[in-house]
This record gives structure tokens, C-alpha cells and sequence, in this order.
């Protein structure tokens, strides 16, 4: 029986985002084994979970331990495919697997998703990410890119290296997850145990609470909102990775009782349809799950133009672009809200032009069987 392996630094990102992919091999008659760096178990179509250590960090002692005690799982289960995510479990899985390639055949296909070089990153990125890739990007068969930044970049300074380059938008969305029509009952009931009313007009930020998600430029720019509208709000549902930092700013800034910090949610289909726009404060993104998501429910989004955004946002046609870099973006995002406050006629235009068609699931899946079975 042929045999697939996927790495990926923590189990979650297995289980968020790549199941379909699994159940595809699966479907093919591979048997499917996973390597992580925790104990967690894979929800489907696994059937050989392994835990190696991977640490995130990249310079811990233990990847490289991870990386002997994944080469010595390679050679000894001979996989006929190896595809490997986020940076370290990219880091890992590429260096373990180089005797294997030579040896047994194997393909090892890995999937960037966002380098952490990028036009207006750090100088320190640069110098330390981009070698490191740069170096790698020959001990992969396959390198897939999820945005068109990098996929330009790759195909610039890998091409050499890697002779197979892709661009894959994403990991796909499973709209089956929003396709359910809310009441305005059950809508007002939600926004009422939020603390919310029916007539609030609520922003909306789906992700971790952390210093790359930046919620504190939301936190000012709410500052500024409340002046002019004391029914606006913003909800903030995700993981505080920042022990409470994030809301003790906002109560500093007097705007706690406008802000709303959620915590993990199971139900953010159902937050977003209460939410009367989508907004981002990113620093850096790979491909925008939230923007994509907000989408799907018809929110028009306005972000900051961090990588990865353009290839979603078409600045005025379906949501607001804010140069990241820009000395008034404040200023430039509370203006963008302003319109679409205001301007019922402009915010439905706006709504009508979404689309997340090429971003499906489903769609992602037939470009991802090609990759792997043509």
C-alpha cells in the first residue's frame, strides 16, 4: 500500500486545515500517517499518528533531535509522498527526508503559507528567514505558494533550486459551514447575549489575540469611532495569546465597554452574520481565512494592505485597502468605516461584489489532486 506522511509543528493546523487533503488520500488507497510536535490526536482519516517534538521556535535544541527522529520514521515506513507545513515542521520534514528522496523516490511537497520575508518586513526577517528557504527550496519536490507575492518571489529566487513552483490560493473554505440563513430573532438574540442591540453597528475581527494580528491600531481607531457613533462596537473572537494585554489597553484607552474580547468561539458563522462589517489590522498574512470567511456572509472588509490581502481586497470594489505604512491610517480607516455607516446605497455595492468561488474547498481540492496524482 502506498503511503503519504504530513508534518506540521502542532496538531491543530492538521485538524483546521487539512482533513479534506488527508480524506483525498485516503480516498486514493493511501494509508495516511501525521507527525507533529504534540500529543494531540488527528480528528479524521489518519491512520498513524507520531509525535517528534518539533518546537516552534527555531532555534530550539530539540528540532534537532525532531529532525533524527523523523529521518530514522522516513526510512524506515518508505512513504511514497511527504507533504509538510508551517515553518518548522517545513524545516524538519525537508532536512529528514533527504536521504529518502535519493534512495526510495520520495516526493516531498511543502507548502508555504506566507514566508515570513515579504515586501516592508524586517531587514532581521530577511537575513534570517530567506537564506533558510532559500537553502531548503532544493530538498523539496514541490513548493506551494498561497498568495501571489510569494509565489512571485519564489519563482524569482527558488527557481533555480526547486524546479516545481506553484501558486494555490489558500486551503480552501468549507462554505457548507455558513450555508444556514439566521432570523432576525435569533440574530437579535445573539447580539443580545454579547451585550449587544438590535440597532448597534458592530465591527468584526476573527483571530488571535497576538502582536502580529495588531488589535491594538483597532483599539485607536475605536477611539476615534466612538466620538462621533456610541452605538458602534467590535467584536473580537480568538485566542488571547497575550495574557489580557490587548483589554487592559482598551480599558486605558476608555474603550472596554465597546470592545469585546470573546475569547475562542465555536460560532463565529454565526458572529459574522450578526456583524455589519469585517475589518483586519494584520501585519502579515499568508492568505486571509477571516477575509474570505466574511465574504461568504456578504461583509464588505476593510484591512490593512498587509501581504496577501490584494490577492482577496480589490480596494473600493469589494472593501478598503489602508497603506500599512501610511502616517494617518487611523485617520484613513475610521473614513472608510464613516462611508460605509453612512452610506447604505455604497455598503450595498460594495456587499455585491464579493466572491470567494475560486477559494471553495472544493475548488482547492481538484488544484490539490492535480499536484498530487497528474
Amino acid at each position: 500500500m502506498k503511503k503519504v506522511l504530513f508534518v506540521a509543528t502542532v496538531t491543530g493546523h492538521i485538524n483546521v486545515f487539512h482533513l479534506p487533503y488527508l480524506k483525498l488520500f485516503k480516498d486514493e488507497g493511501y494509508e495516511v500517517h501525521v507527525v507533529t510536535g504534540d500529543d494531540k490526536k488527528v480528528k479524521l482519516y489518519c491512520d498513524k499518528k507520531m509525535n517528534i517534538g518539533i518546537k516552534r521556535n527555531p532555534f530550539a535544541i530539540q528540532n534537532i533531535k525532531a529532525i533524527l527522529n523523523l529521518k530514522k520514521i522516513i526510512i524506515a515506513e518508505k512513504y511514497d509522498i511527504i507533504h509538510c507545513h508551517t515553518p518548522m515542521g517545513g524545516v524538519v520534514a525537508r532536512l529528514a527526508s533527504k536521504k529518502a528522496r535519493k534512495k526510495y523516490g520520495t516526493r516531498v511537497i511543502y507548502t508555504a503559507h506566507g514566508f515570513h520575508f515579504f515586501k516592508g518586513s524586517s531587514i532581521k526577517n530577511w537575513l534570517l528567514f530567506y537564506p533558510i528557504e532559500k537553502y531548503l527550496s532544493k530538498y523539496c519536490d514541490t513548493l506551494i505558494t498561497i498568495n501571489k507575492e510569494d509565489y512571485e518571489l519564489a519563482k524569482k529566487k527558488f527557481s533555480s533550486r526547486c524546479l516545481d513552483i506553484r501558486y494555490v490560493p489558500g486551503v480552501g473554505i468549507d462554505s457548507s459551514r455558513f450555508n444556514f440563513e439566521m432570523t432576525k430573532k435569533e440574530k437579535n438574540a445573539l447580539r443580545k447575549s454579547l451585550n449587544l442591540k438590535s440597532d448597534d453597528f458592530v465591527l468584526i475581527f476573527p483571530a488571535r489575540l497576538d502582536k502580529n494580528k495588531n488589535q491594538m491600531f483597532l483599539i485607536e481607531c475605536m477611539k476615534q469611532l466612538i466620538k462621533k457613533y456610541n452605538n458602534i462596537h467590535l467584536l473580537l473572537p480568538g485566542k488571547d495569546e497575550l495574557n489580557g494585554f490587548y483589554q487592559e489597553k482598551a480599558k486605558e484607552k476608555c474603550v472596554g465597554n465597546n470592545i469585546h474580547f470573546l475569547g475562542s468561539r465555536s460560532d463565529v458563522p454565526k458572529l459574522l452574520k450578526i456583524s455589519n462589517i469585517a475589518v483586519s489590522s494584520s501585519l502579515r498574512e499568508g492568505l486571509p481565512v477571516n477575509v474570505m470567511e466574511a465574504f461568504i456572509c456578504k461583509l464588505p472588509v476593510i484591512a490593512l494592505n498587509c501581504r496577501g490581502m490584494s490577492d482577496l481586497i480589490k480596494d473600493t470594489e469589494n472593501g478598503y485597502l489602508i497603506n500599512i505604512n501610511d502616517k494617518n491610517k487611523i485617520e484613513l480607516f475610521v473614513n472608510r468605516v464613516d462611508l460605509l455607516y453612512n452610506n447604505k446605497e455604497l455598503y450595498n455595492k460594495i456587499v455585491s461584489n464579493t466572491s470567494t468561488s475560486v477559494y471553495d474547498v472544493e475548488y482547492i481540492k481538484k488544484e490539490m489532486k492535480k499536484i498530487y496524482f497528474d
